[in-house]
């Protein structure tokens, strides 16, 4: 879609407003609204200025202006709003330079796509990021100096087995664990998912499936079928802001915590990859698992570079209570056909060349896709330039192995902070061909610690009290 298709999409949908949207360096989406007669083939070169000072992460008050130039191809009319909307994504540049701005997350993966056709390795990588949350019927927090908690409550929560629930407590509710798959009433979502899906597909998405997950309370799956790169950055954004709305509409509150409940799964996003040329799967081969050299050299750059990785997708404090060992979640950095327990999984769901491909288990939905992509991007090419031995696949149970051999076995950081220190050690990776900027990564890890990692190890936390309060 060019400038001129996107005016007559507007003609066409009868649009009174076009909205401007960007992704901040945490990956929310910002934006602001001009009548639709503002808009103008001039307008996709020209640009749009706004006050950067005021996005977090980005430029000082004295630096502050800055241009939005919205990309054609993204247009899309947003169903949320009350008046006819058209919806544009817009890269970042400075406003005297014109140069595109380095902590703009979308212009991270335009430069990091940019990068792997120079390599001629491949001229497409692609993604298929599994997305889970949570649905919630009510949902309070407050932090202050001599208080901090928080709740959450679901309809088919197991601990409400027990509530009076006025006209009758029909005791459908999922137990722990137990909510994969069920048919309803025990799952009670269904409906709002597959308005979710339907509204996915209205807004352009390819949907693939949508599920209950594992966990009690509400814990949901939509698929979308793999994109390239930047598209699939730009899918997700939409993504996840269509889940929220459809969400609040049907008076609920979606979250993609990672993990919002105790003793029970947290919400990853499992991202599925593969690098292709010439339109031919560079993945596909017949070694182990029926994978290529080329794919177990990118299998070895993430594994080598995970713990760097894991600051930019797995990106939170809370991100680390769904990675802890002993449960299901993937924090041993090994390889494995078939096998959840490893953090990079073959599908074996079918021979095809098509569909080969491999998974990275680590991220979570809080990572902002366009960071996160391209960073598991630059370390898969690394593994290839520079031939990473992965080693040998770990086919069994990790968890069942015992201490003596676990042990052997690198594992994700434990925290937020051990993924940032990681980070600072281990970035000259993500830096060529600049495409992650340094004074990104440096701007990444100072926030990251100053806002999160240091907020959180300053305050008292409930569960604390119940510790030491009588000690």
């Amino acid at each position: 879609m060019n400038p001129a298709d996107v005016l007559a999409l507007a003609r066409e949908k009868n649009v009174k407003v076009v909205d401007y949207r960007f992704v901040d360096l945490m990956g929310t989406w910002q934006h602001f609204s001009v009548p639709i007669g503002s808009l103008s083939v001039d307008t996709f070169d020209e640009g749009l200025g706004f006050d950067g000072s005021s996005v977090r992460g980005w430029k000082t008050i004295d630096q502050s202006d800055m241009l939005m130039i919205p990309d054609p191809t993204t247009a899309w009319v947003d169903p949320f709003y009350g008046e006819p909307t058209l919806v544009l994504n817009c890269n970042i540049q400075d406003c005297i330079t014109r140069e595109d701005y380095g902590r703009d997350p979308r212009n991270v993966a335009r430069r990091g796509e940019a990068y792997l056709k120079s390599t001629g390795i491949a001229d497409t990588a692609f993604f298929g990021p599994e997305a889970e949350f949570f649905l919630f019927d009510d949902v309070t927090y407050d932090s202050g100096t001599n208080f901090g908690h928080y709740m959450v409550d679901s309809r088919e929560g197991h601990w409400n087995t027990g509530r009076d629930e006025g006209g009758g407590n029909l005791g459908y509710k999922l137990r722990p664990k137990a909510g994969y798959f069920p048919c309803p009433p025990s799952d009670q979502l269904q409906d709002i998912r597959t308005e979710m899906m339907l509204k996915m597909i209205e807004c352009g998405l390819d949907v693939e499936a949508q599920h209950h997950e594992v966990a009690t309370g509400g814990q949901s799956e939509i698929d979308l079928r793999f994109n390239s790169m930047l598209k699939m950055a730009d899918d997700m954004t939409k993504y996840k802001y269509i889940v929220k709305n459809v969400a609040r509409q049907g008076g609920m509150a979606a979250t993609f915590m990672p993990k919002p409940l105790y003793g029970d799964n947290g919400s990853g996003m499992h991202c599925h990859f593969s690098l292709w040329t010439n339109e031919k799967n560079l993945f596909f081969g017949d070694l182990y698992a029926g994978l290529s050299q080329e794919a177990l050299w990118a299998i070895g750059g993430i594994l080598r570079h995970a713990p760097a990785l894991l600051a930019f997708t797995n990106p939170t404090t809370n991100s680390y209570k769904r990675l802890v060992p002993g449960y299901e979640a993937p924090v041993n950095l090994a390889y494995s056909s078939r096998n959840r327990s490893a953090a990079i999984r073959i599908p074996t769901y079918s021979p095809s060349e098509k569909a080969k491909r491999f998974e990275f288990r680590c991220p979570d939905p809080t990572a902002n896709p366009y960071l996160a992509f391209t960073a598991l991007l630059m370390a898969g090419l690394d593994g290839i330039q520079n031939k990473i031995n992965p080693g040998n696949p770990m086919d069994k149970n990790i968890y069942d192995l015992p201490p003596e051999v676990l042990k052997e076995i690198p594992s994700t950081p434990g925290s937020l902070g051990a993924a940032l220190d990681a980070l600072e050690r281990d970035h000259e990776f993500l830096t060529r061909g600049d495409v992650f900027d340094a004074d990104l990564i440096e701007a990444w890890i100072e926030y990251k610690r100053d806002n999160e990692v240091n907020e959180m190890a300053l305050r008292p936390h409930p569960h604390e009290f119940a510790l030491y309060f009588d000690i």
